[in-house]
């Protein structure tokens, strides 16, 4: 699954009718709510504020509204755009100014469609990907080397503990746990500990 590298809105034009897509970043179905609200509230004056959403770490929870555009017109056309680029945790409203020009179903669907999609390309997406947090201690001697050697070997250190030893918290991508745990010992000839954590998702950034 990916999600969006930024919140950000981005505006498409289409028979002098205005759509302009905002995008956010949500973990709940409350907050992607509200953030519809605040859209309605910040453009009171449109006539419709179609919206979608993905939630979940596999994307399970989809949810979408045509806020009185024909019934498949908009929600729907703007939540398969997120979900045909496996968006999830993003939040997409589509504020419509008319502009007097009659779309028809068709023109609609891509009206909608397409402004979700420019505003995906304007804000940019990361991969998330499955990673295991992996604490390791070490003593201060090496722990400057090893904290050099983890970032050089592209490993996420998400937080050092400096106390009586110096602890590393390290997201690891799930397939690549066991090859870690042997370069750790390689690196640190043996003395440090590999002690497996919580299973969480990792933002990748090509």
């Amino acid at each position: 699954m990916r999600t969006i590298k930024q919140s950000g809105e981005h505006e498409l034009e289409v028979k002098k009718s205005r759509f302009l897509c905002a995008l956010a970043r949500v973990t709940d179905e409350a907050e992607a709510r509200e953030f519809v609200q605040q859209r309605r509230k910040l453009h009171h004056d449109a006539r419709h504020h179609c919206s979608a959403f993905v939630l979940g770490d596999l994307g399970e929870v989809q949810k979408s509204s045509d806020d009185g555009e024909p019934a498949g017109t908009a929600g729907v056309p703007m939540l398969e755009v997120l979900r045909h680029h496996e968006i999830t945790n993003v939040v997409a409203v589509v504020t419509r100014y008319f502009g007097g020009v009659l779309l028809g179903a068709g023109g609609l669907v891509r009206a909608y469609s397409g402004a979700v999609s420019a505003a995906l390309e304007h804000v940019g997406t990361v991969e998330r990907r499955p990673v295991r947090t992996v604490t390791t201690s070490v003593d201060y001697l090496v722990a400057g080397k090893l904290d050099n050697e983890l970032r050089s070997a592209g490993y996420q250190v998400v937080d050092t503990e400096y106390q009586d030893v110096v602890r590393f918290h390290v997201h690891v991508p799930v397939p690549e746990v066991e090859s870690f745990r042997t370069w750790l010992a390689e690196i640190t000839g043996g003395t440090a500990e590999a002690v497996l954590g919580e299973l969480t998702y990792a933002e990748t950034h090509p």
